[in-house]
């Protein structure tokens, strides 16, 4: 039940999921796993152990004890989104985990549940984004970057790599 666009090349060992959508002209490269129903734009590029929808960090405490929580989103990206090696999308809990166009994710990014990134933001290697965080527009994050959970990055913020951002930033400009 998966719709595939045309020109869609699907590498080596990869696992496109039951009713995903990819659009045109997308490059999965090898080893990639589409869990059901993503949404994929179109000209995307999915390098090499990348995983898109997978289940987020969704767990409650019930006295001592983990209980998973169903998380019942998806991930949408919009076109020309570039996803870098062993990065990981998580679906989201109850709504998609989105990420817009033209937004560039280096190697090892972790993008977990109910996140959204802005158009044309980059994400450097090893940078991550807690869940239910909101990215603005043109933003870049720098390598082991991390933002915890439920904070908003206006648009044009820089993040210096290895920063840990604890609060939200509003307006643009440079934070270390």
């Amino acid at each position: 039940s998966a719709k595939i666009g045309r020109s869609v090349h699907i590498g080596p060992h990869c696992i496109v999921g039951a009713n995903v959508k990819m659009g045109d002209e997308c490059q999965l490269l090898g080893n990639n796993t589409i869990c059901a129903d993503v949404v994929i734009g179109d000209r995307c590029i999915i390098h090499p152990g990348a995983v898109v929808g997978s289940d987020g960090f969704g767990l409650a405490n019930d006295n001592g004890i983990w209980v998973k929580i169903a998380q019942l989103g998806s991930v949408r990206t919009g076109n020309d989104v570039e996803i870098g090696a062993n990065t990981t999308i998580d679906r989201g809990a109850i709504g998609d985990t989105v990420i817009e166009d033209g937004v560039k994710l280096d190697n090892m990014v972790q993008i977990s549940h109910n996140v959204e990134i802005g158009a044309h933001s980059a994400l450097a290697g090893c940078s991550g984004i807690a869940g239910s965080g909101k990215v603005g527009k043109r933003c870049i994050l720098g390598g082991g970057a991390g933002v915890q959970g439920h904070l908003q990055l206006g648009d044009d913020v820089v993040v210096s790599g290895m920063t840990k951002v604890t609060r939200s930033f509003a307006d643009s400009g440079s934070y270390t």
